[in-house]
């Protein structure tokens, strides 16, 4: 049951996640979390290094789109000026809003990436839609509200993997 849990990769930042190396693997897409997977949830706009990321994987023909749990307002106020379409109240971990980005971006499943800093939400969601998943460390070491919940549990999910040696990194 926990292994639904399991990310089949797991990075310290998506500025660590090479385009080259995507593309080697024949990725043409990209369906990431917002909030403290690109920036801090509480962070209205993209960083400079984030921007430059954005460049090169956009140099590199992959798509990316945000699925977000967030409100319209805030995923659109960070994603229109990156000219990156979105999904927000995505409902996370259910499969709809994985699939409709999919099914926007017009590429096929084992094409297709999904990144997030959330093992119940990204993860789950991301690996019961049958997508490589990708886990980041979270950017902030705080939380919006709700998510204070979730990382409760995340924390007994990942011991569990690290004493397994499932999972290497430290909070």
């Amino acid at each position: 049951m926990l292994k639904n849990f399991l990310p089949n990769e797991h990075v310290k930042s998506i500025l660590d996640i090479d385009p080259v190396e995507l593309k080697k693997r024949g990725i043409k897409g990209i369906i990431t979390d917002l909030d403290n997977t690109l920036v801090e949830w509480d962070r209205p706009n993209a960083t400079p290094e984030l921007i430059n990321w954005f460049e090169q994987i956009k140099k590199h023909n992959i798509l990316v789109t945000i699925v977000s749990n967030n409100n319209e307002m805030r995923v659109k106020e960070f994603s229109d000026p990156l000219q990156i379409p979105f999904i927000f109240r995505a409902r996370k971990p259910t499969v709809r809003a994985f699939n409709k980005a999919l099914s926007q971006m017009g590429i096929r499943k084992e094409n297709a990436v999904v990144i997030g800093d959330q093992l119940l939400t990204d993860v789950f969601g991301g690996n019961r839609s049958g997508f490589h998943t990708i886990l980041v460390v979270p950017v902030a070491q705080t939380d919006g509200f709700f998510t204070k919940f979730n990382r409760f549990a995340e924390r007994r999910i990942l011991n569990w993997f690290r004493r397994k040696g499932l999972i290497q990194w430290e909070d």
